[in-house]
């Protein structure tokens, strides 16, 4: 069925640019912790300008200590008071009307401290509240513009709203039907409903191949169109979308899964082998991938590499299984700590 894969399709409209746009607020009391978490790591014994910006920052006076900040970030060479002054900058711009100051803070604490949680913590605020405020500054200064139904659209999409999200992308095409990517959209949103009637696909359809007349590189659709046609046991018309979509994006992995699986369900088992091989290279852990190539071995008489994969299909997914196990057992700790009462004092 259709909703077999959306997660495959999910993954592919990112590919080509087709983001889900995510609209969280900002917190701002998050914000201030995190100004406070900072404090607490101060290097005792820091001296200069960055202590005297940290200082400011930290008793309030974040007007000052901005532009102290914003030349601390590069010119610190200790770990510790970097981090703090960053932390501080961040949290000053965010939380005192000069929002998009906060990219030189985000980009040096990205690039020195990409694993640590709490500047990670706190770049996902500050990304959130200035998607936010791009969004609201979008509303006011076009309120009808196409972009706004674009960011409605994308925002219904995220709730599951697919329908509405269809509408938004109508409303688009009224206002300018030849506008790239608009088609693809309205067909992603039309397949993504859990379960889309035969109507919806056959609409989806059209919209990926009118999409194609805009923007005959579009992979994405052409990618769709395959899954569509596989969908509907049309192996020559799946095979043929398929392997445009490899021509057009030489990286787009699941593309060539597709080809492959279209091709074995064509019993074209030794074409089928050079795209599954290729996939095989791209998700060495795929099981789907592992099986589809042992399918074209078999089928081309290499029984010996055949037997191989099937091998490599149990292990890759007796070790999907594992992970999802413990998974699984860790989210079943989770419910149970977070549902037990607390203990009497």
């Amino acid at each position: 069925m259709i909703s077999e894969y959306n997660k495959s399709m999910r993954e592919s409209f990112r590919r080509a640019g087709f983001s889900f746009v995510l609209l969280p607020c900002l917190s701002l009391l998050a914000t201030f912790s995190v100004g406070q978490a900072a404090k607490k790591s101060a290097t005792p014994g820091a001296s200069g300008e960055a202590e005297r910006a940290t200082n400011l920052a930290e008793s309030g006076h974040c007007a000052e200590a901005l532009p102290l900040l914003r030349r601390a970030i590069r010119q610190t060479a200790d770990r510790e008071l970097k981090k703090r002054v960053g932390l501080d900058g961040l949290h000053c711009a965010m939380t005192h009307s000069s929002p998009y100051d906060s990219l030189d803070f985000l980009v040096v604490l990205s690039r020195e401290f990409p694993r640590d949680p709490e500047v990670l913590y706190a770049a996902t605020h500050a990304y959130s509240d200035l998607s936010m405020r791009a969004s609201q500054d979008l509303a006011h200064e076009a309120p009808f513009s196409f972009q706004v139904h674009a960011l409605n659209a994308e925002a219904l999409e995220i709730q599951g709203r697919w329908d509405e999200a269809a509408a938004e992308y109508r409303k688009i095409l009224d206002i300018n039907p030849m506008l790239p990517g608009i088609h693809a959209r309205l067909g992603r949103a039309l397949l993504s409903k859990p379960q889309p009637s035969p109507a919806e696909v056959e609409q989806a359809k059209k919209s990926f191949e009118e999409e194609l007349e805009i923007d005959p590189r579009n992979a994405v659709a052409e990618f769709v169109l395959g899954q569509v046609a596989a969908d509907a046991k049309d192996s020559a018309a799946a095979i043929r979308h398929f392997t445009r979509a490899t021509k057009l994006d030489t990286g787009f992995m699941e593309a060539y899964l597709g080809l492959g699986t279209a091709l074995n369900s064509a019993k074209q088992f030794t074409e089928a082998i050079p795209p599954l091989e290729t996939y095989e290279k791209m998700a060495p852990d795929s099981p789907t991938g592992h099986y589809q190539l042992a399918v074209a071995y078999a089928g081309a008489g290499r029984r010996e590499d055949s037997n191989r994969e099937a091998a490599l299909q149990r292990q890759t997914s007796e070790a999907l299984e594992e992970v999802k196990r413990k998974a699984a057992i860790a989210q079943e700790k989770q419910t149970s700590t977070d549902t037990q009462p607390p203990e009497p004092k």
